[in-house]
């Protein structure tokens, strides 16, 4: 391999390498003349790949390191500066400003290191010096205990124990009020529960006694709602006297019984259904059976015909009838006419 150099400024460098390998005398001529040989023509770069060449490492002489000072160094270019840069340009290189950051070229700086003055060590306290004054300190604080005389203790405890009492007594009192409202409120829960109560019963009876008084009006609506009539019960009966049996009822007649409550008296009231008025009633029914022994009543605008205890007569297209061994007066059969 051909081995090329560079003289600059009388130096002589590797192209390859960028090395310095010798002074040349007559630097200033060789200067001259290799300045010259540079700005004369462009060089191409004549260094090979090295990944793509077998380097003989038997026949390469290595060059030699030749002590170049810190200025001269700085002051070489590179081999790829060289190739790179016209020749011209290498021949005046200007140094490049180093930038701050960098360490490698900053100065060494001397630091001064002071060692800061020991002070010496001020007298202390032992620890059981600091005690004793602690203590004392302590001693100082508190306060000086009052004697009271004995009367006045006697009394402060007297006024404790009559302050604990009340509580107790106030307690017991509260108690006691409480527990006579709760009985008061349980008297009148009780008598509340009783008047209800006793009220639910008269109403109780009286229902059933109304029911009773009423159960013949009742049992007649019954007996005329099957007969098919409107039959009712009188609202009154005679004195000693009263319904003796149920109601009775067949197709358009309604019959019931009273009997008197001391005696075999009785009489038999019967209902049935009736297209007469009292002239047909006299005509087709009393004169046929009494001829003329019969008597005529009239009450409320009705006429009665009565006969051999049998006493007639018609309303609102019923016929009533009365008979039995009973002596009732015209007065008590006026009545339970107008009464039905």
């Amino acid at each position: 391999m051909k081995q090329t150099t560079v003289s600059i400024n009388g130096t002589v460098y590797d192209s390859r390498t960028g090395m310095p390998l010798r002074k040349e005398r007559g630097g200033n001529d060789a200067a001259t003349h290799g300045a010259h040989s540079v700005h004369t023509q462009l060089q191409k770069s004549t260094t090979l790949n090295r990944r793509y060449v077998h380097h003989d490492t038997s026949t390469v002489s290595k060059p030699h390191k030749v002590y170049v000072p810190q200025r001269q160094r700085a002051a070489a270019p590179s081999a790829h500066a060289m190739h790179r840069t016209p020749v011209a340009q290498q021949h005046t290189p200007t140094p490049q400003p180093q930038s701050s950051p960098i360490t490698k070229f900053a100065k060494p700086t001397h630091q001064h290191h002071t060692t800061a003055p020991i002070a010496d060590i001020g007298p202390t306290r032992h620890a059981t010096v600091q005690r004793a004054q602690a203590r004392v300190v302590a001693a100082k604080q508190v306060p000086e205990r009052v004697v009271k005389p004995s009367q006045i203790i006697k009394q402060e405890a007297i006024s404790q124990a009559m302050a604990e009492a009340k509580p107790k007594h106030e307690k017991a009192k509260q108690h006691h009020h409480h527990a006579k409202a709760h009985a008061k409120a349980h008297r009148g829960k009780v008598a509340r529960f009783m008047s209800i109560a006793s009220a639910s019963v008269a109403v109780l009876l009286l229902g059933a006694y109304f029911t009773y008084l009423n159960m013949p009006a009742l049992s007649t609506r019954v007996a005329a709602a099957q007969a098919g009539i409107g039959a009712g019960y009188p609202g009154y009966t005679p004195s000693g006297y009263s319904l003796n049996g149920p109601v009775a009822y067949q197709q358009g007649s309604v019959t019931m019984k009273f009997a008197a409550n001391a005696g075999p008296q009785n009489y038999t009231l019967s209902q049935a259904h009736s297209d007469w008025d009292s002239s047909a009633l006299l005509e087709d029914y009393v004169s046929p059976q009494a001829g003329s022994n019969y008597i005529t009543t009239t009450t409320g605008g009705l006429t009665i015909y009565s006969y051999d205890s049998t006493s007639v007569w018609v309303n609102n297209g019923i016929l009533y009838t009365i008979h039995g061994n009973s002596t009732l007066s015209d007065e008590q059969i006026q009545r339970i006419a107008a009464s039905l």
